[in-house]
């Protein structure tokens, strides 16, 4: 190829691109150099300059004059002898095709980083493409591709696992997914491994805000605003809490969310591959949010310190379980929702009388517990949380105070 059809071929792309025509011709003149060292065993650097009107290669080896600095040992002042070749186009011509193809990466990175940066946390659909044991190629649209990646973050501490435990994908199946980031190809932050053949777009199954957008997708009144989830918490595959709360007086906002006959939040729950999905109504009293969040479960009581951000929940003995759940697993995912520390106690447990004036909360008609708990009550007033024996109103412990008459 001739020098001045290089530089022809050059302005071409760059024009068809979107390149600036110096940027791709300073880049050019970057790689010769370094093959330029190379190929000529060059002992010092070289540097190469291209005619920006007639094409012409030059190749100038940089040798060092006067002394080097005796600090940092670096010269200052160079020589430039001309080591030009006789067949510098050739060379000129092969490093072209890859420094062209390295700058078609990137420009169509910084354009897909351009794009879609703006709409970090928008929910798209996408079609599987391949997957592999680390991540999975999802196609948003020609020419854009987006990353699901699900590594063993055990191994590779510094990625990612956005798939749920419980999902596969097959080829051509069709996903919805969240943006949760788009890599940047100018940053100069350390990059992943392999970053440069990965796709800039990563998606997310996992984050919580995936079900904000399924919520806004199903239910009007969420889109509108006239319901306004408040906050969700996930374990994603297994269970999910959404907390929802109405700005319109007469607006129920948990059936809006499930709709009728469940049929909304059946769509969501579809989407999800069955994940369970609790919706459950926020109230700006901690405690009636906090006896809401730990839904299905009936609660007797909860008291509240809002010093230490503490909440206590009594509970009847036949909803302890329920109120735990497996695992603990509704107990964490309603301190999850509701940001406070959850402490649950059985009704029995809590060795205290169920209807108290002085709590901040009564959930509901208690029942009495005189005849299944102890009535020994301490001298600082604390009552006695064991089991009273059979036809009895106190524990083995305390049994003889009943022979001498004592409540």
């Amino acid at each position: 190829m001739a020098t001045s059809e290089l530089i022809e071929a050059l302005q071409a792309l760059a024009h068809e691109r979107k390149i600036d025509e110096f940027y791709l011709i300073e880049r050019l003149e970057q790689s010769l150099a370094r093959s330029y060292e190379r190929i000529l065993d060059l002992e010092w650097d070289a540097r190469v300059t291209i005619d920006r009107q007639t094409g012409h290669i030059y190749v100038y080896e940089l040798v060092p004059v006067g002394e080097p600095d005796e600090e940092t040992g670096e010269y200052s002042e160079f020589e430039e002898r001309d080591v030009t070749p006789d067949d510098v186009s050739r060379i000129a011509a092969q490093n072209a095709k890859g420094v062209i193809a390295s700058l078609v990466r990137e420009a169509g990175r910084q354009t897909i980083y351009e794009e879609f940066s703006g709409r970090v946390g928008d929910l798209v659909t996408g079609t599987v493409l391949q997957g592999t044991p680390e991540f999975t190629i999802i196609k948003i649209r020609d020419g854009v591709e987006a990353e699901l990646p699900h590594y063993d973050v055990k191994r590779n501490p510094n990625e990612r696992n956005e798939r749920p435990v419980n999902e596969h994908y097959r080829h051509n199946q069709r996903l919805k997914v969240l943006i949760i980031d788009v890599r940047d190809p100018s940053s100069d932050a350390p990059k992943m491994r392999g970053e440069q053949a990965r796709p800039a777009i990563v998606v997310s199954r996992t984050h919580p805000d995936l079900i904000r957008r399924l919520f806004e997708i199903e239910v009007p009144e969420i889109y509108d605003g006239m319901v306004e989830i408040k906050s969700i918490a996930r374990e994603p595959g297994a269970r999910s809490k959404v907390a929802v709360a109405s700005r319109e007086a007469n607006l129920d906002p948990v059936g809006a969310c499930v709709g009728p006959k469940g049929s909304r939040v059946r769509m969501v729950v579809e989407e999800l591959r069955n994940e369970r999905v609790d919706v459950i109504q926020w109230n700006e009293d901690p405690a009636r949010y906090v006896a809401n969040a730990l839904s299905p479960a009936k609660v007797t009581r909860v008291d509240i310190d809002e010093d230490n951000h503490y909440a206590t929940v009594v509970v009847p003995d036949d909803q302890l379980s329920l109120a735990i759940g497996k695992e603990g697993q509704n107990a964490r995912l309603a301190a999850r929702l509701t940001g406070w520390h959850i402490d649950i106690k059985s009704a029995s447990f809590a060795g205290e009388p169920l209807v108290d004036e002085n709590m901040l909360i009564d959930m509901g008609e208690a029942e009495d517990e005189a005849g299944f708990t102890c009535a020994f009550v301490g001298e600082d007033g604390t009552r006695c949380r064991n089991h009273a024996r059979p036809n009895s109103r106190f524990c083995g412990v305390h049994a003889d105070l009943e022979d001498a008459g004592a409540l």
